[in-house]
């Protein structure tokens, strides 16, 4: 399937470079690198736990929580069994905290989840609010973010009440770039991609996809004037 524009959707990775073991868009990744060395001075070890996913990748995940082979978490963190729930329940729950494959602003390679890796490592992280919050270990960064993300272009689209996805303290945007990606996408473009996957529950989700790409790609927090 030939589709426009296809880094839109995870379907390429070619505007890509590797930082850290992961990969970013250039720009994202140059302005990273920057702000890295800025939270450095200060003490603050800025690792990098997720960046681009692409399809395949955002499939495998919301594939193993819609069958209920990976945790499926409420808004308050706390697992939900998911026997007894409806199609449209489950997708509903899974959208609370991961991205419909093909919508993930991870397959973007500008937004990306970061921890203070002198805190705490990449296999105690949780990517829980608590974790970000006072007492929590990345809770200085946390302080560094809102004081100095936006000097490097980065901000939080994840925001309580500003989102369709629930408040993310963790998944930081590059707005320079990101902002043109989201004016871009297409939801009828990714309706195609979506009938030719393998992704759990697309038949519901298909129904009702321009409401949630409208919910869960457009409705983000305005970015930094």
């Amino acid at each position: 399937m030939l589709v426009d524009a296809p880094h839109l959707y995870g379907l390429s990775s070619a505007h890509l470079v590797e930082r850290c073991g992961y990969f970013l868009e250039q720009q994202t990744a140059a302005a990273f690198e920057k702000m890295r060395a800025a939270a450095a001075q200060e003490g603050i070890a800025i690792g990098i736990c997720s960046a681009f996913r692409d399809f395949d990748r955002q499939q495998l995940i919301w594939n193993a929580k819609a069958s209920g082979t990976r945790a499926l978490l409420n808004k308050d963190s706390q697992p939900v069994d998911i026997n007894g729930k409806t199609a449209a329940q489950i997708v509903e729950l899974i959208l609370l905290w991961s991205a419909l494959p093909g919508t993930s602003r991870h397959h973007w390679g500008t937004d990306l989840d970061i921890f203070d890796s002198h805190k705490v490592s990449t296999r105690d992280l949780q990517l829980i609010p608590q974790e970000y919050q006072l007492d929590g270990p990345c809770y200085h960064l946390s302080l560094w973010l809102a004081k100095n993300a936006q000097r490097f272009g980065f901000y939080l689209p994840f925001q309580q009440g500003l989102s369709g996805v629930s408040a993310e303290p963790w998944h930081l945007s590059y707005y320079p770039v990101s902002k043109h990606y989201v004016d871009a996408f297409d939801v009828d473009t990714l309706s195609e991609v979506l009938q030719g996957s393998a992704v759990l529950h697309k038949e519901q989700i298909l129904l009702r996809l321009k409401e949630l790409t409208q919910e869960y790609v457009f409705r983000v927090a305005p970015i930094p004037l």
